[in-house]
């Protein structure tokens, strides 16, 4: 490991803390927990190919009172993805006690918690646990660069709040919330490689598959219809 870190004198020195000090849960394709591994080897595109690591994540999707679905812009530093547009807030539980818990999915509603304060600021009041609708699972696999990618067996869920943002810079380059034709211009322009914007590929694989019909439960009120975590989308980027 002493080799990885000279090989990578030039990380951000928070982002290489997280790096190693962070431990993913590694889990088989049907979501069992079968290990924990550094959130470095869980990202290092050659770790994935020959171990075949697949760790557990989660996507925040933030609506205010609106509807407005609330954007992150990843910080410069970040190892994966930097200076992309994704949804509110994406990172991993970690390998401990408050977010190994399965029931209710409690574990990955704590680990939410947790990155909406480290990320954008939003204090846990603002952020209760219990008002996070897990929506449903999808496994996916998207390289960042030659030598950075993501595994990971995604949760997706949903919260409809009114919260003040003060977004971290170590985390957050930029924010800003959207309607559903401001969120297709930005699709476009991602599409259309103009003024260099740039969409999360798992975020992109929500959009096409999931966003707008469950978009639609948001504004009704009706999000309890859309759930389904029974079923794993193994979805391709």
């Amino acid at each position: 490991m002493a080799a990885a870190v000279v090989d990578d004198a030039g990380m951000d020195a928070v982002q290489k803390r997280l790096m190693f000090e962070d431990e993913c849960i590694l889990v088989d394709e049907q979501d069992n927990v079968i290990g924990h591994e550094s959130k470095y080897n869980c990202h290092l595109m050659e770790k994935i190919e020959a171990d075949n690591l697949l760790h557990r994540a989660f996507s925040v999707f933030l609506f205010n009172s609106k509807y407005e679905l609330l954007l992150q812009q990843r910080s410069v530093t970040k190892v994966t993805f930097p200076l992309v547009w994704t949804n509110t807030c994406c990172s991993h539980p970690l390998y401990r006690e408050s977010e190994l818990i399965q029931e209710d999915y409690l574990g990955v509603r704590n680990a939410a918690q947790r990155k909406l304060l480290d990320e954008l600021g939003i204090p846990a009041e603002d952020a209760p646990v219990d008002q996070f609708t897990p929506l449903g699972r999808m496994l996916y696999k998207a390289p960042s660069d030659g030598k950075w990618g993501e595994h990971e067996l995604d949760y997706l869920l949903f919260i409809v709040r009114d919260v003040k943002v003060q977004p971290n810079p170590d985390e957050v380059a930029d924010v800003k919330y959207v309607n559903r034709e401001e969120l297709k211009e930005l699709i476009r322009k991602a599409d259309a490689g103009e003024d260099g914007v740039k969409i999360s590929p798992w975020f992109r694989l929500v959009v096409d598959n999931f966003l707008m019909g469950w978009w639609d439960h948001v504004e009704k009120g009706t999000l309890a219809e859309a759930v389904d975590m029974e079923t794993i989308h193994k979805l391709k980027e």
